[in-house]
């Protein structure tokens, strides 16, 4: 903890290499009506987000890596339901920084999580993932990394391999920060500001206990795609986005047990669920995001993370 401390204290400004960890990251969206499939009737998705990371340096090869990501949204499921259901992620990340060589490094983490509308909390909230890259530094300006995430979910396993880079050009203005097919980042900077695009697709599942007679769960696969422009304050420690994008809006209620075989990124097999509420149509979105980020020595176990 004193080497977080440390960090905090001592490295909140950039430094010559462009390595960061965003400490916090919070944000607030909101969709105005996102219609349902073949009706009349549309809803709202208001959402909530707030990601902390903390990494703790235990020598020069190795780093902790700890933190919490906190969510909720609320919407209508169905036209049919009497009132609207807010889903809620509270999701731990307990993992490991390792760098073995100048070039090759690695990032595991442990993803214990609970996702429901938390009006009844029991071990059937929850689930356990897994993140695991290899990174490979080809210069100084580029990285390349690959790996796998594995979750367990209410509709069955998920999995989908990441392949990804990161990039920074030499005058540090143009950044690309890409780990598909889950995210990826593009942005330019002009002085304080930078305007960008970004992209976001994570599959979810989130245990209904009390919204019909029938238990059910909600299999939750968005694809956002946004772009934002950016501030940055207190030498770029804080940033301040806004964000104009267009979300596939897929929420998907199913009863409880009726599962899948398996899901390989954007692939189901062995899907013969039958699916209880109108698909919610795509649509656009506002979102507002404040980071915190720290920036670290170059070459450092925690360097972007």
């Amino acid at each position: 903890m004193k080497q977080f401390i440390f960090y905090l204290l001592f490295f909140p400004l950039p430094l010559l290499a462009q390595e960061y960890v965003d400490i916090l990251k919070i944000g607030y969206s909101n969709t105005s009506e996102a219609k349902f499939k073949d009706t009349n009737q549309s809803t709202s998705i208001n959402s909530y987000n707030a990601v902390v990371t903390i990494p703790i340096k235990l020598n020069s090869k190795h780093a902790f890596l700890t933190g919490i990501d906190l969510s909720s949204q609320n919407l209508w499921l169905s036209p049919e339901y009497n009132q609207s259901t807010t889903l809620y992620n509270t999701l731990l990340k307990v993992g490991l920084a390792t760098t073995y060589t100048e070039k090759w490094s690695s990032t595991f983490v442990l993803l214990p999580k609970m996702a429901s509308d938390y009006k009844t909390i029991s071990g059937a909230d929850f689930n356990f993932g897994v993140y695991a890259i290899a990174k490979l530094k080809k210069s100084e300006y580029f990285k390349f990394r690959f790996g796998l995430y594995a979750s367990t979910e209410f509709f069955g396993v998920f999995t989908t391999p990441i392949i990804g880079a990161y990039y920074l050009s030499p005058n540090k203005r143009f950044e690309m920060d890409a780990s598909l097919p889950i995210t990826a980042n593009v942005n330019y900077k002009f002085g304080k500001a930078a305007v960008g695009i970004d992209y976001f697709a994570i599959g979810r599942s989130y245990n209904i206990s009390e919204e019909t007679s029938t238990p059910i769960y909600v299999d939750q696969r968005p694809i956002e795609a946004s772009t934002y422009i950016q501030f940055g304050l207190a030498e770029n420690s804080i940033l301040l986005r806004a964000k104009v994008g267009y979300s596939s809006n897929t929420n998907e209620v199913y009863k409880q047990g009726d599962q899948l075989n398996y899901r390989i990124s954007a692939f189901s097999f062995g899907d013969n669920r039958t699916q209880l509420n109108p698909d919610i149509l795509g649509s656009f979105f506002l979102k507002f995001e404040a980071i915190y980020r720290i920036y670290l020595k170059k070459n450092n176990a925690t360097s972007k993370i």
